[in-house]
């Protein structure tokens, strides 16, 4: 796409080269705006078109840029073709690019980028596989968002810790507490057994013995689990519509306890599955005993691990759903875990565990609220709210809002996600409350405020003269780079697509914000002739609307008032 521009170069570039346009998409780029002088809107790299050759040298390529750029004929779609030292640069006619961009970003509404040829033979199905944790939820909701696809919520239902569980509540558990906060009631419960289990063997044996009902069906133990369950899962939902985080199911490891057996079997079968001195039952993935390379599938009670579930788990999707692709959001201390799952289901025979792909990041460190180390997500939201409504009762130009505590929220969850999202999901980072709050700079607030700030613009102004629009109007400098940086949206959203990374996403909407903010200083709607003005307000709405739909796609809900 990039309002259909790159196909139609691509087109151009096809009749000089004898090459399918289809080949050439991907190689043509919108170039990186420049506050210094008005630069090209696309360019092709001259590099993608050779062969890998080490003995082209720079001057050779030089050479074939200006051939190239000499072939090919401006039509009314390119005004100006021009060579750089290894690219060709193509300049659009700036009447059709000013109207064709904004045009189609009215036309394409929330999809404006999504249409993009870049994205066309992209797989149609996915799942993303989530657990229960505040940046699990927020980057699985942002994969979820950018790939439209299914979205599970994979519960850590099963396992020895709700043996734990299970008999600590039985010591220590209240129904009243249970029935009015169960999060933080199951989270103290635990904490307390796993202390007397530390220091007590026999709570340590009772546990284990719960779980080992558990898996057996124990009517009775299962009944308190799935309690339990049933009351996480309520709270889990009420939570989730706060944070703006749906999901098509919620899934668990309980829901493979059986089929956990089967996959034993399996295994065996197929003579992958050792049993150790211990009783336990490994796999050797590396054939040779490597001890580096043991994954442990069975307990030496029987019982199920992690493991065995989660491969019960994977095949049961491929069933169900037949997916292109299944995502794994979690954290890097998971990567070895699911390198060995991927490589067990491998050796089973099953061809599609190449389709699985496990996206890790880093751990967020130092984050607190006042009540302490942050231990619910929902502790989380609430400092978000308070913190975010002292900060808008000390600024005096925060406007009258109807609901001041779902702003408050909203402006801080923006605040949050833009923090988290900014850098490699991989590095580790130290949280501060201060930084993520602050209201200059690249933050969320930011993002937030220009989106409010252009709306009321249109409120202002827009009955007057948001109808037919002169795009000879939008000439100047901050008009031509707010178009050009448009141009580059479909290219961004691809990008993130492909390593699901949102860090892109968010360096084009803080730039497309100080874009916008500069343009709001210099490009006046009032008192402006009236062609002008309609012309300004429509790149004003465009610019809105694109930074709604970026906000959109990384979990944020923009706000119209603040």
């Amino acid at each position: 796409m990039a309002c259909g521009f790159r196909r139609a170069i691509a087109c151009q570039l096809s009749r000089v080269l004898n090459l399918p346009p289809e080949n050439l998409i991907t190689s043509i780029s919108a170039v990186p705006i420049s506050q210094k002088e008005e630069v090209a809107d696309f360019q092709l790299s001259v590099d993608s078109l050779l062969e890998e050759d080490n003995d082209h040298s720079r001057p050779d390529i030089q050479v074939q840029a200006k051939r190239l750029a000499e072939k090919l004929r401006c039509d009314t779609v390119v005004s100006e073709i021009s060579t750089g030292q290894r690219t060709v640069n193509f300049k659009i006619n700036r009447e059709l690019l000013t109207k064709t961009v904004l045009q189609q970003v009215i036309e394409d509404g929330s999809k404006y980028g999504l249409k993009s040829e870049l994205f066309s033979g992209l797989p149609r199905k996915k799942i993303v596989n989530e657990q229960t944790d505040t940046f699990m939820d927020l980057l699985g909701n942002f994969i979820a968002n950018l790939k439209g696809i299914i979205r599970i919520n994979y519960l850590g239902d099963w396992g020895m810790q709700f043996g734990l569980l299970g008999t600590g509540f039985q010591l220590f558990g209240y129904e009243e507490k249970l029935q009015s906060n169960p999060l933080q009631h199951l989270f103290e419960v635990y904490v307390q057994v796993n202390k007397e289990a530390a220091d007590d063997k026999s709570v340590a044996k009772s546990a284990q013995e719960f779980f080992q009902r558990l898996e057996l069906g124990d009517v009775q133990a299962l009944s308190l689990w799935q309690k339990f369950r049933d009351l996480s899962i309520e709270e889990y939902v009420r939570v989730y519509k706060r944070l703006g985080v749906y999901f098509d199911e919620y899934s668990g490891e309980s829901f493979y306890r059986e089929k956990s057996q089967e996959v034993l079997k399996l295994l065996e079968s197929k003579g992958l599955l050792l049993k150790t001195i211990k009783g336990t039952a490994v796999v050797d993935l590396s054939g040779n005993g490597d001890s580096s390379s043991i994954c442990t599938v069975m307990r030496s009670d029987g019982t199920s691990l992690y493991a065995t579930r989660d491969l019960a788990a994977a095949i049961d999707r491929m069933d169900k759903y037949n997916f292109d692709t299944m995502i794994y959001v979690t954290d890097k201390g998971q990567k070895k875990h699911f390198q060995q799952v991927f490589q067990m289901l491998k050796i089973m025979g099953y061809d599609w565990a190449e389709r699985c792909q496990h996206v890790p990041f880093g751990v967020v460190q130092g984050m607190k609220t006042r009540r302490g180390d942050v231990t619910f997500l929902e502790d989380v939201l609430n400092e978000i709210q308070l913190r975010m409504l002292q900060n808008m009762a000390s600024i005096k130009t925060t406007k009258e809002l109807k609901n001041p505590q779902e702003t408050a929220e909203r402006v801080g969850l923006a605040a949050l996600i833009i923090q988290d999202f900014k850098g490699l999901l991989l590095s580790d980072y130290k949280f501060s409350w201060d930084r993520v709050f602050q209201s200059r700079g690249d933050t969320g607030v930011f993002l937030q405020y220009t989106h409010a700030r252009l709306h009321s613009l249109e409120e202002t102004f827009g009955c007057g003269y948001l109808n037919d629009f002169n795009t000879a109007c939008l000439q100047e400098p901050q008009s031509v780079s707010i178009l050009q940086h448009l141009l580059r949206f479909d290219e961004v959203l691809y990008k993130s697509s492909q390593d699901l990374q949102p860090r892109h996403i968010v360096s084009y909407l803080l730039t497309l914000s100080h874009l916008a903010a500069v343009a709001h200083r210099t490009l006046q709607i009032k008192d402006s002739p009236p062609e002008v003005a309609g012309a300004r307000l429509h790149l004003f709405k465009a610019v809105r609307s694109v930074l709604a739909n970026g906000m959109k796609l990384l979990g944020i809900t923009p706000v119209c008032r603040m």
